[in-house]
């Protein structure tokens, strides 16, 4: 996690406006304003949204802009893959767990043979895939498909679905949730 006093004291000096201009601005001490920006304070929330105000942006764009400016690599070994899931039963592991401003989970999902996401759920989100290996039978709202490798979906997760594993073996797919759930 980036420090985000530097962040800070770099908006305030890009609208050229000084400690003491930015506490009257703010309604938040002077001393208080040099202790985060050196990073030997955390503002509450209501503190760091006083700020931020003052400086004519909003905890949204001013996180946002922290996370893009934080270092990684576009790739990812497969052992830097987290997993999420139950690995016994099923796995999901994600890909690009670090990445800032991250609008996609992507996972890598492995059935167990006779695994089943249990009771059909929903969430606001869509949700796209493809099974790589073995059978899944996918309900989705009222209709059900089997499908095997090679063949996808994609649908909105705010009807409820469920997923089990049909083939005799573990069941793999790829899929994708904008906007990410985990």
């Amino acid at each position: 996690m980036p420090q985000i006093g530097s962040h800070l004291k770099e908006l305030r000096r890009r609208r050229d406006l000084s400690v003491r201009e930015l506490a009257l601005r703010s309604g938040i001490s002077h001393s208080a304003i040099s202790l985060i920006e050196r990073d030997r304070m955390s503002p509450s929330v209501d503190t760091l949204s006083a700020i931020l105000d003052a400086l004519g942006t909003t905890l949204p764009g001013f996180f946002a802009d922290l996370y893009s400016s934080v270092p990684h690599s576009p790739f990812y070994a497969a052992h830097e893959w987290i997993e999420i899931g139950k690995a016994a039963t099923i796995s999901y592991r994600m890909v690009g767990i670090n990445h800032p401003n991250r609008q996609i989970l992507m996972l890598h999902e492995t059935y167990a043979r006779g695994a089943d996401s249990g009771e059909a759920f929903a969430h606001s989100a869509q949700e796209a895939g493809m099974v790589t290996r073995g059978a899944v039978e996918l309900t989705v709202g009222g209709e059900s498909r089997v499908l095997h490798r090679g063949d996808g979906y994609y649908f909105d997760s705010r009807l409820p679905h469920r997923f089990r594993n049909v083939s005799d073996g573990e069941s793999e797919i790829v899929s994708a949730v904008t906007p990410p759930t985990y």
